[in-house]
C-alpha cells in the first residue's frame, strides 16, 4: 500500500480514485493534482513508482490543506460561529441543520432517533 500524506491509500484502485481517501482531496482535486505531477490517472496505486510519490506528496503538502489541519480548521471554525452567537452557531449548538433544510418532516441524520414523548394522547383519543 503506498503511503500519501500519511494515509495508506488502497492498492487496486486506480490513482485518481485512491487518492480520494485522503481527507479534504475529492474526485476534482484528485485529478487536478495528477495532472500538475503528469501522472495518468489510469494507473493503478500499487504501480506507482517512488518518485511519482514524492511528486503527488509535494504537490499536495505545497498547495492544499488535508486531514488532521483541515479537520481543525473546519472544527475551529464552527466553535468560532458558536462563541459569537450567529445563527449558524446556534443551530450547531443545538444539533439542527445548518444550511436551511426543513426540520418538520425530515433533518433525522441531524436531529437523532425519534425521541417520543410518554403520555400524549392522540386526538380521537381526546374527544371520547
Amino acid at each position: 500500500m503506498p503511503r500519501i500524506a500519511g494515509i495508506d491509500v488502497p492498492n487496486d484502485k486506480p490513482v485518481w480514485i485512491a487518492l480520494t481517501y485522503v481527507h479534504g482531496i475529492g474526485p476534482y482535486l484528485s485529478r487536478q493534482i495528477l495532472k500538475e505531477a503528469q501522472i495518468s490517472d489510469t494507473i493503478r496505486a500499487k504501480d506507482l513508482t517512488d518518485d511519482e510519490l514524492s511528486r503527488i506528496s509535494g504537490i499536495i503538502d505545497r498547495n492544499y490543506v488535508i486531514e488532521g489541519q483541515l479537520r481543525r480548521q473546519v472544527s475551529q471554525d464552527i466553535a468560532r460561529l458558536r462563541d459569537i452567537g450567529c445563527y449558524r452557531g446556534l443551530r450547531h449548538r443545538r444539533g439542527l441543520p445548518v444550511r436551511g433544510q426543513s426540520t418538520r418532516s425530515n433533518a433525522r441524520t441531524r436531529k437523532g432517533p425519534r425521541k417520543t414523548v410518554a403520555g400524549k394522547k392522540g386526538v380521537k383519543e381526546m374527544r371520547s
